[in-house]
């Protein structure tokens, strides 16, 4: 079962709209759906590697390095995808509207705690955020399936593939 997760139309005074012209040859229609798409997007993914960083420098407890190493490598894991995803709208001919303000503004992503946080609850918190965002990548690759964009959908598939991976890393720490 698909769950759907709908796309922010205000994208803190940004515009999804495709203005720049381009070769690609995906009709405009499409491709500003598309950028819609990727925006809110990177808006979440920003978002994660933010809080993953947070968790990072404010994990405490016995497995304190251990996690702290784990959620470094996360967050850069989560930097690379915000940088294919916000190149992918710009080569549609959008703007990647990615300040941590506009992420901020526009993330689907709850927030997480901005205190010294236990390892389990951390990674427990993370667990939570990976997971909203897995799912909505992978509805991200429905969406740009329908809009005959293949390259958009395999960029999300390689992204819900990572994220996937991250997610089993984070939830092995707490599985028995």
């Amino acid at each position: 079962m698909s769950k759907t997760f709908p796309l922010n139309k205000n994208l803190s005074g940004g515009t999804a709209k495709a203005s720049y012209r381009t070769h690609i040859d995906i009709p405009e229609k499409q491709r500003v759906a598309l950028i819609a798409l990727l925006n809110q997007q990177l808006a979440d993914t920003f978002d994660l590697f933010s809080q993953i960083k947070q968790a990072h420098w404010n994990v405490k407890g016995m497995h304190f390095i251990a996690l702290h190493e784990l959620f470094d490598k996360l967050a850069e894991e989560a930097e690379d995808y915000t940088d294919d995803i916000a190149e992918r709208a710009t080569a549609l001919g959008g703007v990647a509207l990615g300040t941590s303000r506009m992420a901020a503004h526009t993330s689907r992503l709850p927030e997480f705690p901005g205190v010294g946080i236990e390892g389990s609850e951390a990674l427990a918190g993370l667990i939570e955020r990976f997971a909203i965002l897995a799912s909505s990548t992978r509805a991200a690759i429905d969406t740009a399936t329908e809009l005959k964009d293949a390259d958009t959908a395999d960029l999300f598939t390689g992204i819900s593939r990572g994220l996937d991976k991250s997610l089993w890393f984070l939830e092995a720490h707490l599985q028995a």
